[in-house]
């Protein structure tokens, strides 16, 4: 399994990250996307950190690194950095610029900053040819986001043919269909195993297989019987597990098949033998 986006660097784990990500392996997570936010820009290269410190380290996932500025922390955005990320994407454990968007349900940073530096992030990311990971929360009982997010997404990312990822995804059928005719991949967390989730469960019984991937977003959203909990990358197996119920196939199923998705994607080599 591949658990596509978790935070690893969350202080929430500095007690045992060893153990968790110990944990993680034994249940058959190979890879870990470890997403690249930090607390704000200034922290934002510690996902990198962390899959340079876990390199060839045995028993624990293989780790890769995003790096980006959350759309919370949008107002803190400046030129120092734009060139931070501009630099982090350069470096090779690094697969995407993310998790990037627009959050208006908390509305941390005023929406028209979180346009402006989802903008310039994707421009940076457009020049360093890396794929980008979407965060998007509409407001209480709207869909405001995920219009806005997807209107800017084929003004300004298709025409790069580079695709992404809807981390998380929470959106409407028409919001997914969206995305994948512009070459993005939809992710789903642990929220689908919810009891109030069916909406999200119905758009995932129509996206194709081959079109999506398995995350945890730990250490948030941890998925049922777990909810409530500090979230693992272990758990991962867990929205496996409701992928599969949801679409009618085999855990091993939605476990390969995300996992070659993601390879797929980013063009990268699993750590260990899969099945194609």
């Amino acid at each position: 399994m591949i658990d596509s986006h978790a935070h690893l660097d969350s202080p929430r784990y500095d007690e045992d990250r060893d153990a968790l990500l110990a944990r993680a392996y034994e249940v058959g997570v190979r890879t870990v996307l470890s997403i690249g936010i930090g607390e704000g820009p200034g922290t934002m290269h510690q996902a990198l950190d962390l899959a340079r410190r876990y390199a060839r380290t045995p028993g624990v996932p293989q780790i890769f690194a995003s790096a980006g500025v959350h759309p919370h922390e949008a107002q803190l955005a400046d030129e120092a950095a734009y060139a931070k990320l501009d630099g982090i994407l350069l470096e090779p454990e690094v697969l995407a610029c993310g998790e990037i968007g627009l959050d208006y349900f908390y509305d941390h940073s005023p929406r028209e900053v979180q346009k402006t530096v989802f903008g310039r992030q994707m421009e940076i990311a457009a020049a360093r040819r890396k794929p980008i990971i979407i965060h998007c929360r509409p407001s209480d009982g709207s869909s405001n986001a995920w219009d806005d997010t997807l209107e800017v997404l084929e003004a300004q990312w298709a025409a790069t043919g580079l695709g992404g990822i809807l981390h998380c995804f929470t959106g409407e059928w028409t919001h997914a269909k969206r995305a994948m005719d512009l070459g993005f991949l939809i992710s789903f967390a642990g929220n689908i195993t919810f009891p109030k989730a069916q909406p999200i469960r119905d758009v995932l019984a129509e996206v194709p297989l081959d079109r999506m991937l398995i995350e945890t977003d730990a250490p948030f959203l941890a998925p049922v019987p777990n909810r409530g909990k500090r979230n693992e990358p272990a758990w991962v197996a867990q929205v496996a597990a409701k992928v599969a119920e949801v679409k009618g196939i085999t855990t091993e199923d939605a476990a390969f098949g995300t996992a070659a998705n993601f390879h797929r994607f980013f063009g990268t080599i699993p750590a260990q033998e899969f099945r194609p």
